[in-house]
Formats: structure tokens, C-alpha cells, sequence
């Protein structure tokens, strides 16, 4: 059983709705836990739609007096309706954030127990570099990805803290998580400027990354009712599926932490055409080294 954190360098690549997503693509029961210091409560105004109240979360936990482990279950809501996926709300502000600074360190070993009763955590820990950013479950998680998209912007906003993880490698086991790969940028030239291994990668998928992101369900499709059968064999829904089986392929590997050969950016892309998936293929799967846009001057 593992912990793997979730951040982002800047904007919203799709953190949450990532993290969320592979929750409910995971193979067994998974905890998700909001650590997102800027206390935007994404998933109870998102796939809960703000219909579940707020009554306790991590904030309560930093004032907890027991012991950390049980506090954590008994702060706990399922979101769905078998129990597999149960969730942990974070913080309701900023200030709330920087209220949970002396939780965080506690709280990575009271996750790390959730493995003896066989269950994953999933943290989604939001923009880094925020006041009350959850460095302690950063720093610990057996597998950290940086999630992020592949256009230049993204790329350029990535690089100053992939750089300081490869320098300093304050994360036991850091990588990519690329949303969208191959627009325009694939996984090998990611990895190559960033240093860091690509992990995984999710389509990016506006329509069924809705129902992670704004609960709906189930969304419009042309004017029709979306069949379960179209969600089900989405390009998102089938590339986090992917995604879950090679996070835990690679946790199971024990990957070594050496750095990765580098190429600079120096330029604007190069005008030969990124490889595109065809309707309702699995975008994530598309991206072969090679085939996508290089970074080059």
C-alpha cells in the first residue's frame, strides 16, 4: 500500500480532477485527501456539488488530541455508494491552510498506516510554493508526480521547480503526470527538459474530466442522454485506468532516483504537426517517442 501525492507548478492542469479520477479508476480501496492549501473545497463543490455539508475535515484534525490514525477515519466521507473511495476534506480557506502547517508532518505517518488496512492514498496537494503548501506529505509520499500540461507554458512554468526537486531531491520518488500528451509535446521530451521520468499520462478530455470536476451526471452528448457505456469507454476514463496501473507498476519496481539527461528550451516549437487521436480513441496513448513535436530551438 502506497501514498502518492498530486501537485501542480502553477494554473489548474487538472490536479483534482486527476486525482480524483484515478481514485475511482484505482483497482482497491483508496483514500483521497484534500491538501490543497488554497482551500477551494474542489470535490465537495465539484462531484459533491455542495450537497454534502462540510462538518469536519483536516482542519480538525490539527486540533485533535487523540491519536492521529483513528482521528483520520472518523473524519472520512465516502464518495461513492459501495465505500471504495473515501475522502478526507482539506482545508475551507487559506487561513485554515496555514493552520493545518504543524498537521502535516503527524499526518504522513497516520497515512502511511493506511496500508495495513489495505488502503492507497491518493493527496491532492494543489499549487506549489502556497502558504501552507503540505511540503511533509510532498517530501514523504512513496511516489510524488508533478501533474502538467504540454504546451510551452506549461512546460516553462514546470521547469524552475523541476529543477529544484532534481538539485536538491526533497521527494523520496518524484515524476510526471502528463494531461493532454502530445499537444504538442510528448512524453520523451517532457522528461527530457524537466529531468524527471514520466509516470503516467491522462487524456485531456473537457467533456468526461466534467463529471470529476462539476458532478455531473451524467453529462449531454449531442443532444442525447450519455449512455454509462460512453462514459465508461472514454478517452479520460480509459487513460486513468492506464494511468493506476502504471503508477502502481512503478511503485512495485522501486525505481531508481538517478536524474534524467536534460535538453534546454530554447525556442518556440517546431512547426512539424503533434500527433493527434482520432474520435474516441484514448489520447494518452497516441504520444509515441518520437512522434510529437521536439523541444528545440
Amino acid at each position: 500500500m502506497a501514498v502518492i501525492a498530486l501537485c501542480a507548478a502553477q494554473g489548474s492542469p487538472g490536479v483534482t480532477t486527476t486525482a480524483l479520477g484515478l481514485a475511482f479508476a484505482w483497482p482497491h480501496d483508496v483514500l483521497v485527501v484534500d491538501a490543497d492549501p488554497t482551500g477551494s473545497s474542489a470535490v465537495m463543490a465539484g462531484w459533491l456539488r455542495g450537497r454534502a455539508p462540510q462538518s469536519s475535515g483536516l482542519i480538525d484534525l490539527a486540533f485533535t488530541t487523540g491519536p492521529l490514525r483513528e482521528a483520520v477515519d472518523s473524519h472520512t466521507m465516502p464518495l461513492d455508494s459501495a465505500g471504495r473511495v473515501e475522502f478526507l476534506p482539506g482545508p475551507q480557506s487559506p487561513a485554515q491552510a496555514l493552520a493545518c502547517r504543524d498537521l502535516w508532518a503527524p499526518l504522513r505517518a497516520a497515512l502511511a498506516d493506511q496500508g495495513t488496512r489495505g488502503r492507497d492514498v491518493i493527496v491532492d496537494a494543489g499549487q506549489l510554493g502556497l502558504p501552507g503548501s503540505p511540503r511533509p506529505l510532498l517530501d514523504g509520499a512513496d511516489l510524488t508526480l508533478l501533474v502538467t500540461r504540454t504546451h510551452l507554458p506549461a512546460v516553462a512554468g514546470a521547469r524552475a521547480w523541476a529543477e529544484t526537486v532534481v538539485r536538491e531531491q526533497p521527494w523520496r520518488n518524484p515524476g510526471l503526470l502528463l494531461v493532454g500528451p502530445g499537444n504538442p509535446y510528448g512524453a520523451r521530451n517532457m522528461s527530457q527538459v524537466l529531468g524527471l521520468p514520466v509516470i503516467a499520462t491522462v487524456a485531456h478530455d473537457p467533456a468526461t474530466a466534467a463529471v470529476y470536476h462539476r458532478g455531473e451526471q451524467p453529462p449531454r452528448y449531442l443532444g442525447w442522454r450519455w449512455p454509462r457505456r460512453r462514459f465508461e469507454t472514454s478517452a479520460l476514463v480509459r487513460s486513468l485506468r492506464a494511468a493506476s496501473t502504471a503508477i502502481s507498476t512503478h511503485l512495485n519496481q522501486a525505481p531508481s532516483r538517478a536524474p534524467i539527461a536534460r535538453t534546454p528550451v530554447t525556442g518556440a516549437p517546431s512547426s512539424r504537426p503533434a500527433t493527434t487521436a482520432s474520435p474516441g480513441t484514448n489520447q494518452a496513448s497516441t504520444s509515441q517517442p518520437g512522434t510529437s513535436q521536439e523541444v528545440t530551438s
